[in-house]
């Protein structure tokens, strides 16, 4: 008759152990983070950070590999037969701006902030998940394997980032992707097609006329890409937006130039591929149109995964994000997930809510307790 009772007890007890866990390592993600805020780790820098994550994941007992600044490993008991669940956030970041006041490599909490550079992107992410990580590393029976990759040189996109890491990973069947989203559930991410765009002209002495001039036929074709709309529009992610972004022309006072140099900033929704994208605008557009690349194509995750619906279990929401990450080299279902806010990526001052990583551990615990 007292068994039920003792099986309550039990259970409590072990709830309680895990709160306590969950604790200690919000906590050790804290010390990580300030740490790596104190280190420099611009992209195609990073190896020093990446010394200092190996260093934090070996305290647990984890086995890392690296490859250049990229830092992985795998669960303890990895079984090739059961599919794969990639945790990816990076430790680059990007130069600090002159508006800084505070120093960005000073890590130092003020009325619940810390600052520093790369606080919020996404150092915020990356330890909350290295935490998550160590929570579930000697865990057994769980329906997926999980590995840890702890990247560089993801602002810049560069060779040794991610899409380099990838080739020599066991094929990946689902991923979350540490970025700031409030710990919401970004289940969708625009794909990105740059242009390099030229309106041709006819070069001519300013002092004579000239009825094909390059300037003033830019007019018209910025009022094109203003108003030009794609048909099919996202329910997660809405239309495919075309920004102009940059203009250039002309060497000196008295020429009219041959030609106007554009660059127009695509994102894509998840109703086309960045290749139709092309398509489309080559046949339409008002001018020249270069693509710098056509592999970053938007990323999505159904919203019926078991991974989503465990979030949504635990009273989180979804929504389609605008910002391109890692994830649009990743070829399966993305999850984007993580500590902080979107805005405050590359502000002055950057910043995260003690708090936010705090919460951050434990739901992201909590989330894959449900998945796993």
């Amino acid at each position: 008759q007292f068994r039920p009772v003792r099986k309550r007890k039990l259970q409590l007890y072990n709830a309680y152990l895990m709160t306590i866990d969950k604790n200690i390592l919000a906590q050790e993600a804290l010390g990580l983070l300030k740490q790596l805020i104190s280190i420099p780790s611009l992209s195609e820098e990073e190896d020093k950070t990446g010394d200092a994550i190996e260093t934090w994941l070996e305290k647990f007992g984890v086995k890392t590999q690296r490859q250049h600044n990229n830092i992985y490993a795998f669960n303890k008991y990895y079984d090739e037969n059961k599919p794969n669940l990639l945790l990816n956030s990076h430790h680059d970041t990007v130069k600090p701006n002159s508006a800084y006041t505070k120093n960005p490599f000073h890590p130092h909490i003020e009325a619940g902030k810390l600052y520093g550079l790369g606080s919020n992107d996404a150092g915020g992410a990356l330890c909350s998940l290295l935490a998550t990580f160590v929570h579930f590393y000697k865990r057994e029976n769980l329906s997926h394997n999980i590995i840890m990759a702890a990247t560089a040189e993801e602002e810049d996109a560069g060779a040794k980032s991610l899409s380099a890491l990838l080739p020599i990973l066991p094929e990946i069947h689902v991923a979350i992707v540490g970025e700031p989203t409030e710990m919401q559930l970004a289940i969708a991410e625009k794909g990105l097609v740059v242009y390099d765009g030229k309106i041709l002209g006819t070069p001519s002495h300013a002092a004579h006329p000239n009825e094909d001039s390059a300037i003033y036929k830019t007019s018209e074709v910025l009022d094109w890409f203003k108003n030009y709309q794609f048909e099919k529009v996202s329910d997660v992610l809405g239309p495919v937006k075309i920004t102009v972004t940059q203009i250039s022309a002309g060497s000196q006072h008295n020429v009219v130039p041959a030609h106007v140099d554009l660059v127009i900033d695509t994102r894509v929704n998840d109703c086309y591929t960045n290749k139709e994208v092309n398509e489309i605008l080559q046949k339409k557009a008002p001018c020249e149109l270069i693509p710098r690349s056509l592999n970053k194509d938007s990323s999505s995750i159904a919203i019926d995964h078991p991974l989503v619906q465990s979030g949504l279990a635990l009273g989180r929401t979804t929504y389609g994000s605008p910002t391109l990450s890692d994830q649009a080299k990743l070829s399966c279902q993305s999850l984007k997930l993580g500590p902080g806010y979107s805005p405050r990526s590359h502000s002055a001052d950057e910043f995260i809510y003690v708090k936010e990583v705090e919460e951050a551990v434990g739901l992201y615990i909590d989330i894959l307790e449900g998945f796993l």
